[in-house]
C-alpha cells in the first residue's frame, strides 16, 4: 500500500531497513524494536484523540484506549515496583520538563549534572529552557577518576539549597549511586529526581541498581535499553502522583499517542521476561568486553572502563577527533556518535570524543567472544580513518558477520 500511495518514502525506508541491518548499530540511545513492538506502534490506535486519563477523558470513544493505558501502567508499576506511572510524556525531554512544571517556579534552584560531564540538556544547561527559566547548579565529575565525587555533590548541595537535584545522563559509564544522592537530598531538603532514561531496561533486568526507595520521581524513556518505542515515562511514589499528572496534563500536553502507548505496555511486558533480564546482563557483559578490547588497543576510556551498557573513548591520544572517527567508524560499517569528554578542549561539534553503546549490538545476538573483533573493526578504521577502501573492506567484514547472525 505504502509503494503504491508515496514511493519514494516507501524506498527511503526500505533504504533504512537495509542500512540498519547491514551495520554495527552502537549509538547508546537506540535499538531494534521488536515486532510485536513495532506492529502495535504502527496500529490504528494512531487514529484516535484522548485528552485526559483512563476514566476522565475529554472525547467520547474511550473504551478501548483506557484499557490500553491501564496496561501500560500496570506493567510499568509492576516492573520497576512504583506506586504510579505516566506513561503519556511524549520522550525523555518533555518527561523532565513534566517535573519542573510539577515541583519549581521559575528561577527556583535545580541541581544535575554538568553536559560536557555526561549530563543532559534537560537538567539544567545554559542552552535548554531548564538552563533558561531556572537557577541551575552543576556537578562534576573527578578529573582524576572520570567519576563523581559524592562529597563534591553534598558540598555544592549544601551552599546552594536546589529545590531539585537530578541524578543520571546520557554519558555516565558507570553505576549511579542512587542512596547517595538520596542522602543529600534528604540532608538538604531537595527532590531527588533519577533520570534512568539510559539504564531503565538494566534496571528492570536487575542489572543496574534500582532507584525506587532513593529517588521519588524516576524519569525514562521507553527506548534505549528498555527496547521499546520512542515515547517516556514517569515513575513516582503516591505522594507526588498527582502533580506529576497535573504537569503532564494539561501543564505541557494535548492528547498521548496512543500508538505509542500500546507499544510501551507491548515493550514492558517483554521486559517481565527472563529473556529480557537475561538479555539486560548480556548488554553489561558485552560493553565490559569491549571496553577490555580497547583498553588493550590503546584506547584511553573515561573512568577507564563501564558498569553499564555505555563506552565514552577520549581520542585525544590517537590524534583525533571525535567527529572525524565517527565519520570514519560509519562509513566501516560501525555507527556510533561523536561526544565531549569531561574537560574537553575542543568545541561541542568537534569534540574530543566518541560514545558507544552495547544495547542494539546485543538485541542482534553478539556476544562478548565478538567484542574484541569490534574493538579490532574500530582500531583499523580509525587507523585508516582517510583511507576509504580500506574503511570499505572493515564495512564488508561487518556486513559478513550480521549476516551470519
Amino acid at each position: 500500500m505504502l509503494r503504491e500511495v508515496d514511493p519514494e518514502i516507501a524506498t527511503l525506508i526500505q533504504a533504512e531497513e537495509r542500512r540498519q541491518a547491514s551495520k554495527l548499530r552502537m549509538i547508546a540511545s537506540e535499538n531494534d524494536v521488536s515486532p510485536a513492538v513495532l506492529e502495535a506502534t504502527g496500529s490504528v490506535l494512531t487514529n484516535k484523540y484522548s485528552e485526559g486519563y483512563p476514566g476522565k477523558r475529554y472525547y467520547e470513544g474511550q473504551q478501548v484506549i483506557d484499557q490500553v493505558e491501564l496496561l501500560a501502567q500496570d506493567r510499568a508499576k509492576a516492573l520497576f515496583g512504583v506506586d504510579h506511572a505516566n506513561v503519556q510524556p511524549y520522550s525523555g525531554s518533555p518527561a523532565n520538563l513534566a517535573v519542573y512544571l510539577a515541583f519549581l517556579q521559575p528561577g527556583d534552584t535545580v541541581m544535575g549534572m554538568s553536559l560536557p560531564m555526561g549530563g543532559h540538556l534537560t537538567h539544567g544547561w545554559s542552552v535548554s529552557a531548564t538552563g533558561k527559566w531556572f537557577r541551575s547548579v552543576q556537578y562534576e565529575v573527578r578529573k582524576e577518576t572520570g567519576r563523581v565525587d559524592m562529597d563534591e555533590v553534598r558540598t555544592l548541595a549544601q551552599v546552594e539549597r536546589p529545590k531539585v537535584i537530578f541524578c543520571g545522563g546520557t554519558a555516565i559509564p558507570r553505576t549511579i549511586d542512587f542512596p547517595a544522592f538520596a542522602d543529600i537530598a534528604n540532608e538538604v531538603g531537595a527532590l531527588l529526581v533519577a533520570d534512568i532514561a539510559h539504564i531503565a531496561g538494566l534496571v528492570a533486568g536487575g542489572a543496574h541498581p534500582s532507584p525506587v526507595g532513593h529517588a521519588p520521581v524516576i524519569t525514562t524513556t521507553t527506548h534505549k535499553t528498555l527496547r521499546g518505542p520512542r515515547g517516556a515515562m514517569i515513575l513516582t511514589d503516591a505522594a507526588h502522583a498527582k502533580a506529576i499528572d497535573r504537569a503532564v496534563f494539561p501543564g505541557l500536553q494535548g492528547g498521548p499517542h496512543n500508538h505509542t502507548t500500546a507499544a510501551i505496555a507491548v515493550a514492558l511486558k517483554e521486559a517481565a521476561t527472563p529473556e529480557f533480564r537475561e538479555y539486560a546482563h548480556t548488554i553489561v557483559a558485552n560493553a565490559q568486553a569491549l571496553a577490555e578490547a580497547l583498553l588493550e588497543r590503546g584506547f584511553d576510556l573515561v573512568s577507564g572502563g563501564t558498569d553499564n551498557h555505555l563506552v565514552l573513548i577520549d581520542l585525544t591520544s590517537k590524534l583525533i577527533g571525535g567527529k572525524p572517527a565517527a565519520q570514519a567508524l560509519d562509513r566501516a560499517g560501525i555507527e556510533l556518535n561523536y561526544n565531549a569528554v569531561p574537560f574537553d578542549t575542543r568545541k561541542p561539534f568537534d569534540p574530543s570524543g566518541i560514545r558507544l553503546g552495547t544495547p542494539g549490538v546485543t538485541t542482534r545476538g553478539l556476544k562478548p567472544a565478538q567484542m574484541p573483533l569490534i574493538a579490532d573493526w574500530m582500531d583499523r578504521a580509525i587507523t585508516a580513518h582517510d583511507d576509504e577502501q580500506a574503511l570499505d573492506r572493515i564495512a564488508a567484514e561487518v556486513e559478513e558477520l550480521l549476516g551470519s547472525l
